[in-house]
């Protein structure tokens, strides 16, 4: 019996992640989540249930990050025997935040007071995952909105007073609704209908430009790249006819994504005088390495105009665990090794003032997935700059997340944000969420496009994640407040 639950579990889990990007089969979890929750309410002990909320979340995670396997296979000569565990053991450990909800759920014996405790509880979890254990908040039931088009620009908008963890919350409600029948499918399109009436009418709120045109080199480089003499060499060719071609359509300014500079440019004089040839005085956001010292190397984005130092470095502070450094709650001294010194973080979020460009958010690699962390908001930009590469995860669904959670930062903070990565996909997005430019996925090209000024700052953006987590409590509340008050009403009745 307890097998059976336990594999029900993992298919209902495994089903629900096709709601995810870049599927977006949303209904989907009008099953998944019924399902789980009749599964917590039957389970017998709490060891069953745990059983069934990490079989769940071990579904849902693996599905949702099967892509992570991707790298791997880039070096397979190398790391062959670690093919098989890599995405099992991401997905293992995330499962591990399914069980919390479930636990809280089970304590509730009537199915209203178990949905709003659940959906509570699941966004506490989110936010712990977004913060223990150097934090990985990817996949979200938030993003399931972030659909291409029209419906996505309409549903994301409410991202701007509650955030993704808001939109988690509000999903994993309507997904519940019907456990009701009738009364809870009337309820679930009401509020869909109130949710896109709310989203039209914000997508009313007119976007002004900002009179700066953005060129956004996307090289496509292959992963692992090639180290030689000859290899860096191309690379650095490429880049610099690359960036000619943005000077000559009329480019104010030209973005390289992240390390795509071969060459140290912060601390190479002879680099930055051969940029200077092809680009003058025109600002370079690139993406390049530097080194402070022999044992301080960092990720970086370096605004350059002109053969001179930097007028600008913004240091990347979101170090991905294990490619970029080993966490200090790890044990083993096998990894380090493996590293090097690995990179030195930066100090945190930081607003960048340079080059004549209206004042931006800088942002590497995955630091755009961590909501109402990403933006200095006592010095608030213009706009938001993320350079990455994703080519490491090949054509598959992790870049497309990736991409997701770009438009969700936008409307959460209400700022523009654009996008420039090494095989895509690169795009301007406005602060309502919308694809104004785009180059797609695995294609080399460079994009010029207007850049889109700023909203007013948004719920969000002035409460932060404060916000999310005080209505999650509060639906949590609700909860524990109907359950004992349905135990009530039915004592007086017996």
């Amino acid at each position: 019996m307890a097998q059976r639950d336990w594999v029900q579990a993992f298919l209902w889990g495994a089903l629900s992640a096709s709601a995810l990007p870049p599927v977006h089969a949303l209904p989907a979890l009008l099953f998944a989540v019924p399902a789980l929750l009749r599964l917590i309410g039957r389970a017998p002990s709490i060891a069953r249930l745990f059983g069934i909320a990490w079989c769940y979340g071990f579904g849902l995670g693996l599905a949702g990050l099967y892509w992570i396997t991707e790298p791997v296979l880039t070096e397979v000569s190398t790391f062959w025997w670690l093919v098989p565990f890599a995405a099992p053991l991401m997905a293992a450990a995330v499962a591990c935040y399914a069980i919390p909800p479930a636990l809280a759920a089970w304590f509730c014996q009537r199915p209203l007071p178990r949905l709003l405790v659940f959906a509570g509880s699941w966004v506490v979890s989110n936010l712990a995952q977004q913060f223990m254990f150097s934090g990985f908040p990817w996949n979200f039931w938030g993003t399931d909105w972030a659909v291409p088009g029209g419906v996505g620009n309409v549903m994301l908008q409410p991202a701007a007073l509650v955030s993704v963890h808001g939109l988690t919350l509000a999903t994993l409600l309507l997904a519940g609704l019907p456990m009701f029948g009738r009364r809870g499918l009337v309820a679930l399109l009401a509020a869909l209908g109130l949710w896109a009436g709310y989203g039209g009418e914000r997508l009313k709120t007119p976007v002004t430009m900002t009179g700066v045109n953005l060129a956004l080199v996307q090289p496509d480089f292959a992963e692992p790249p090639d180290y030689s003499r000859a290899g860096l060499e191309q690379s650095w060719a490429t880049l610099l006819n690359m960036s000619r071609a943005a000077i000559n359509a009329g480019a104010d300014a030209v973005v390289w994504p992240e390390g795509s500079s071969p060459w140290l440019l912060p601390n190479d004089v002879n680099a930055r005088a051969q940029l200077a040839q092809v680009t003058g005085t025109t600002p370079v956001l690139a993406g390049t390495l530097r080194e402070v010292s022999p044992d301080d190397i960092r990720n970086s984005l370096a605004v350059m105009a002109g053969p001179v130092p930097p007028l600008a470095i913004y240091d990347k502070w979101k170090l991905v665990p294990f490619g970029e450094y080993t966490p200090k709650w790890i044990p083993l001294k096998i990894i380090p090794a493996l590293l090097g010194q690995g990179f030195t973080a930066g100090t945190g979020p930081e607003t960048i003032s340079a080059a004549g460009l209206p004042p931006f958010g800088a942002e590497i690699c995955y630091e755009d997935v961590f909501p109402g962390e990403m933006v200095d908001e006592a010095h608030r930009p213009d706009w938001i700059l993320a350079v990455t590469d994703d080519a490491w995860f090949g054509d598959s669904a992790g870049p497309r997340q990736h991409f997701a959670n770009a438009r969700l930062r936008a409307v959460e903070e209400g700022l523009p944000f654009v996008r420039d990565a090494n095989s895509g996909e690169s795009a301007v997005i406005d602060p309502l969420g919308r694809v104004t430019a785009s180059l797609p996925l695995d294609y080399k090209g460079v994009l010029v496009a207007p850049l889109p000024g700023p909203l007013a700052p948004t719920l969000f953006s002035r409460l932060g994640l404060g916000l999310p987590l005080m209505l999650a409590l509060a639906v949590i509340l609700a909860g524990v407040l109907t359950s004992r008050l349905t135990r009530h009403i039915n004592f007086e009745i017996e």
